[in-house]
């Protein structure tokens, strides 16, 4: 009884030679590794060892596997095929560090205290480590082959080669700020914002628990993006770097000083000064790192003495501005009543002078409305008989005019209409002319088509020869008769005798 191994056309047999024997002509020798492909059916020789059943690998383009040469030793990554592993060929295992691993199963957000999401089954280690790298995010891959790194830019997929390993970002949180917090693949570009509590002392010993937030973003190259990643720990150098500066520039300042001014002395310390203007931003040089802002969330005493000291000082300065708002507000209401008795008072003798001139002017008006009544009334009976003898006068001036110019309206209607009979006259006379001249140039024309339609139909040749036969047969005629001339005339067309005369007598 032998097995039968049944192949389909994407498996195959990985065969090893026992001894030293033929097949299909081919010489194997003990040790020899080989294939067989389907489709076909197959029974191996007692001298053939069969090591595994292969199948062909269907990856996709975002799927891969490490294949290992066991003869040169060399692993590559083969993606985007259907791969069959040839005779020396194997599946490698990549092992990557146990923190890389957890990372890759965890979902990328910017608050690490949230769990990730994890796969159910454990990663298969000869398949290509892919990592997707979010939105607005870069990776740097490290080869350790060639000692080279690269840096992927957010959102992309990314497949490690044999020889590469990630970068695991270690980051400051929590807080205060602690170190190796937080642990991820990709560093995020911002702008986004980190949180810091700084405890300071005052020039007057007066400790204090400023919580700052910082919002900030990666100003960076996209042709060389690897200076992000020069920093391990971006966050906790930058708020060690910003504290530093706010604790040096509160040390100089009292503490009622610096609680006035808290805002201003923060943003000045850090963004720094040009002349009167504080600046809007403050640059690690090192890896491009740029904050843009500063928010004091909250200021606090540490000692519990000065807190209560302070919640004190407060309530005594507000109750001193709220007495002294009020006194001023009293004084204000009182000034403002003063003001207004002296406006009424002046307004009251304002009126009463106004009231005074006007009575005068009203008296004026008064006497010189009689004056003009007087001699108002003398001055409209003048004028009104002046006016009547000026409108008899008009018109009759009118009257005249009107019928002089119904004169001219009907000598200037009956000379138009003159004009218009003999236009009329003379236009029927150049129609009936134009008639008569149409008239006579239609029937020349038609006489002389039918002259020159009649020559075309007789022929110039016999109209020739009947113009010369005439004459010829009138000089035979007037040889037989005896005469030599003579003259036929219808009585209707004149002739000239003298002329005539004088041709006879020339003949003679």
């Amino acid at each position: 009884m032998q097995s039968v191994y049944v192949l389909d056309s994407e498996e195959a047999l990985l065969l090893r030679a026992r001894e030293l024997f033929e097949d299909t002509k081919e010489l194997r020798k003990p040790g020899d590794r080989w294939m067989i492909f389907g489709p076909c059916d197959y029974v191996p020789p007692v001298s053939v060892e069969v090591i595994e059943k292969r199948r062909s690998i269907p990856l996709d383009e975002n799927e891969g596997i490490y294949v290992r040469d066991i003869k040169t030793g060399k692993v590559r990554s083969v993606t985007g095929q259907s791969y069959m592993l040839s005779s020396y060929e194997t599946l490698w295992e990549k092992v990557v560090p146990a923190n890389v691993d957890a990372l890759l199963l965890k979902e990328v957000t910017r608050d690490q205290k949230k769990p990730g999401t994890t796969a159910s089954t454990s990663r298969d280690l000869t398949r290509v480590i892919t990592y997707r790298t979010p939105h607005n995010s870069a990776v740097q891959i490290y080869d350790y082959k060639s000692k080279t790194a690269r840096v992927v830019l957010g959102p992309d997929l990314v497949m490690l080669g044999p020889d590469e390993q990630f970068t695991v970002n270690s980051l400051s949180g929590e807080i205060p700020k602690k170190p190796h917090v937080i642990k991820s693949l990709s560093l995020l570009l911002g702008p986004d914002f980190m949180t810091d509590l700084v405890v300071v002392e005052t020039s007057d010993h007066a400790r204090l628990s400023l919580k700052l937030s910082y919002n900030w973003f990666f100003d960076f190259d996209k042709q060389d993006p690897s200076k992000i990643f020069s920093v391990p720990d971006f966050v906790g150098d930058a708020c060690k770097a910003i504290a530093s500066r706010v604790r040096g520039a509160v040390a100089r300042q009292t503490f009622d000083n610096f609680h006035k001014h808290s805002a201003d002395l923060i943003r000045e310390a850090v963004f720094g000064k040009e002349g009167e203007t504080i600046n809007n931003r403050f640059i690690f040089s090192q890896n491009n790192l740029v904050i843009t802002n500063i928010d004091i969330q909250s200021v606090e005493p540490v000692d519990s003495k000065t807190r209560d000291a302070l919640q004190k000082s407060v309530q005594l300065a507000i109750e001193i501005t709220t007495k002294s708002q009020e006194a001023t507000a009293k004084h204000e209401a009182e000034r403002r009543e003063q003001q207004a008795r002296g406006k009424l008072e002046r307004q009251k003798i304002s009126d009463e002078a106004a009231a005074e001139a006007q009575r005068t002017s009203l008296l004026q008006l008064q006497a010189e409305s009689a004056i003009v009544e007087a001699s108002g009334q003398a001055t409209a009976e003048a004028q009104a008989i002046a006016e009547s003898m000026s409108i008899q006068g008009e018109a009759a001036v009118k009257q005249a005019e009107l019928s002089s110019e119904a004169e001219s309206i009907r000598a200037n209607s009956e000379l138009q209409q003159k004009i218009g009979k003999q236009q009329a006259h003379i236009s029927h006379q150049q129609a009936l002319n134009e008639l008569e001249i149409s008239k006579a140039r239609d029937l020349a024309k038609i006489e002389a088509d039918k002259f020159k339609e009649i020559i075309e139909a007789v022929g110039s040749d016999i109209i020739e020869s009947v113009a010369t036969a005439g004459p010829s047969r009138q000089v035979e005629l007037l040889s037989s008769l005896g005469l030599k001339s003579f003259m036929v005339t219808d009585g209707n067309s004149p002739i000239n005798l003298f002329h005539t005369a004088q041709g006879l007598i020339g003949h003679q």
